[in-house]
């Protein structure tokens, strides 16, 4: 693939423009895995600094610009909360090596919202660089989205002299607009309600794009913190990349917020999207992964003419720190650039001693290499915690007396994090480190009052993560991939089994499918069947209560309680109290029977220790992926 096309074929008055991106670095600067404590190739702007580098040095006008949630997302991002390095005066790690490497944008994403509104603005006040956001206002939104009081400003124009293939220099002034998901609302209420709205994504971009041309910008490129999703606009989309670009006036879009890569093969089929070639509605535009995995690399041939610049030709591509060294060879990661590891080696040698304080032990492993086939004791540990927190919080209330159960899901179990990307806790003691890794974000904890018929429906929701499998059909793939898995909610408290030859009652998203049986069988409390009517107490998270996974039964009016702690210091406070976990977790659900059937799921090659443990189900291998992931046949 050329990586510098257009230099030969600029001639006088065109100009070879490149557009640089990284994403949803989520706090990943140094190549290292906090979770677990060691190096990692795969991961890191540090990495990312060294393609940088080299992307720069091949084209003559180069800008560099990160599309969102690049403060939270791991145990540095954390501690630089902890610590109240931004509130002292002191520069976010984060934004101290973005410095460094010498942004000339960014916009916000959703999870930069996870620690409120004063350390977000605290945050990016560091940065030596235009951090834009055009569809989230304080207070009230106005009539007219150009009305609204922005929370910071909604776009930038950057004026640059650029070189055109002649040698002849030219000004260009660049706009960026960015955007992030209204459904911040929802998953950051505690925080934003009352002092800031979202708006629709492509309102705002209809409204400011226009203000931006005829303040001079010869291109607008958004800053989409939006995944790439359906073709046709809805009010309130979290995904609206595509709607985005049918916008007058856009002539290319950074993208981000999915985790994945385009051009790339995740979003074949994809009403107009061009996976191969990388335009959506025949604009180009590039999401480079997540965690520092890939640089977006976007060359555009801009044309003079009748006074205006416009895109004549583009080329679109991901550069990944880590790939092939040859045919049955390992990765070859890209090295660390020296001046962003400098940047960040006080908050990084402070992160290893904050990970590494002992805080507990566990004689049993816990682990999520089989979370999404029957009951896991990691996820079951995150669910005890809450139920123990909150049974303090409501006792002596007149709701003490209700049953009190608990929903959790598991976190990391594969799907885009990739064959590592699981929990794995050995037996022996537990550091900050494990309980980061149990729980990575920083929700808290909220109760729900809830019926029978809600709870069911709750149950209908997280079993739409697996696929229809009939009677007497072999190795059906066991899991939606248009689900994560940390919207599969197991409820402490309960047990019941899932019917895989009854369609799902809900798609992957959440919405209706129509299917009146569902899956949810033998549903019991306390050994009785559940009664539809029976009130209940259900003890989740701020994500979920503000419709994260969009369950049905959420809403304002059912919760009972909300907590201010975080739920990974519930986690920490439970683990002080309990002494050293043990046991399995406790029975709960399991999958029916379905005569005659099997189905495959892919897990980490780490589950080949756990084979034959007590809490592993009757499975087979059955080979393993490309991408490096294990096979296992589940016999129904």
């Amino acid at each position: 693939m050329a990586q510098n096309p257009f230099p030969d074929q600029a001639g006088p008055g065109q100009v070879h423009l490149r557009i640089l991106e990284t994403t949803d670095l989520h706090a990943h600067i140094q190549s290292y895995d906090y979770f677990r404590d060691r190096p990692s190739d795969t991961t890191g702007l540090a990495r990312v600094a060294t393609l940088v580098s080299r992307a720069r040095a091949e084209a003559p006008n180069v800008l560099l610009v990160d599309d969102g949630d690049f403060l939270q997302g791991n145990p540095m991002g954390d501690l630089a909360v902890e610590t109240q390095a931004v509130e002292r005066g002191g520069l976010h790690p984060v934004i101290e090596a973005m410095n460094v490497l010498g942004f000339d944008a960014a916009t916000l994403g959703n999870h930069d919202f996870n620690y409120g509104l004063d350390f977000l603005l605290g945050a990016i006040s560091g940065a030596d660089f235009p951090v834009v956001t055009a569809n989230v206002a304080r207070g009230r939104l106005a009539a007219d989205p150009c009305a609204d009081d922005t929370l910071i400003a909604p776009y930038v124009l950057l004026d640059r002299q650029v070189t055109d293939g002649a040698g002849q220099r030219h000004d260009l002034r660049i706009g960026f607009i960015g955007f992030v998901p209204p459904q911040i609302m929802a998953w950051d209420n505690r925080f934003l309600a009352g002092r800031v709205e979202a708006r629709d994504i492509v309102g705002a971009a209809r409204a400011w794009v226009p203000r931006m041309r005829r303040a001079g910008a010869d291109i607008v490129i958004a800053l989409s913190h939006s995944g790439i999703g359906p073709a046709e606009q809805q009010e309130g989309m979290e995904n609206a990349s595509v709607p985005l670009a049918r916008v007058p006036g856009i002539d290319a879009l950074m993208t981000g917020h999915s985790h994945l890569v385009f051009p790339g093969e995740d979003f074949a089929g994809l009403e107009a999207v061009d996976h191969r070639g990388g335009t959506i509605a025949g604009k180009p535009a590039v999401m480079a992964g997540r965690w520092g995995s890939h640089l977006g690399v976007m060359d555009l041939l801009l044309t003079r003419e009748g006074g205006a610049w416009r895109v004549a030709g583009h080329h679109v591509e991901t550069r990944p720190i880590a790939g092939p060294a040859g045919p049955g060879e390992k990765t070859a990661p890209v090295p660390a650039a020296p001046e962003v590891i400098r940047a960040v080696a006080a908050a990084h040698d402070a992160t290893l001693v904050h990970i590494r304080q002992p805080i507990g032990r566990t004689e049993v492993p816990l682990h999520t290499y089989f979370a999404l086939i029957g009951p896991s004791r990691a996820v079951d540990l995150i669910a005890e915690a809450q139920l123990r927190h909150a049974a303090r919080a409501l006792e002596g209330s007149p709701l003490a007396g209700l049953p009190l159960l608990a929903a959790a899901s598991p976190f990391k179990a594969g799907g885009r994090g990739g064959p590592g990307h699981f929990i794995d806790i050995p037996p022996g003691p537990l550091v900050m480190r494990h309980v980061a890794d149990l729980y990575p974000y920083p929700n808290t904890l909220c109760v729900l009052r809830l019926d029978g018929t809600a709870l069911r429906l709750w149950l209908e929701r997280a079993a739409s993560i697996f696929n229809h499998v009939m009677p007497g059909q072999c190795d059906v793939p066991l899991i939606n991939p248009e689900m994560p898995s940390y919207d599969f909610d197991t409820i402490r408290g309960l047990t019941y089994e899932l019917d895989l030859s009854s369609p799902a009652t809900f798609d992957g998203r959440g919405g209706p499918r129509g299917a009146e049986a569902g899956r949810i069988r033998a549903l019991r409390l306390g050994g009785r069947p559940l009664d539809p009517a029976q009130e209940v107490l259900l003890v989740t998270n701020s994500y979920r209560t503000g419709g994260g996974g969009s369950f049905p039964g959420v809403g304002p009016e059912r919760i009972v309680h909300m907590s201010q702690m975080p739920i990974p210091d519930v986690i920490l406070r439970h683990l002080a109290e309990i002494g050293p976990v043990r046991g399995p977790a406790p029975e709960g659900w399991r999958f029916r029977p379905v005569a005659g059937a099997s189905a495959v799921f892919e897990s980490g090659p780490g589950a080949l220790a756990y084979l034959d443990a007590p809490e592993a189900p009757l499975l087979e291998q059955a080979g393993s992926t490309d991408g490096g992931f294990l096979r296992l046949r589940l016999r129904l």
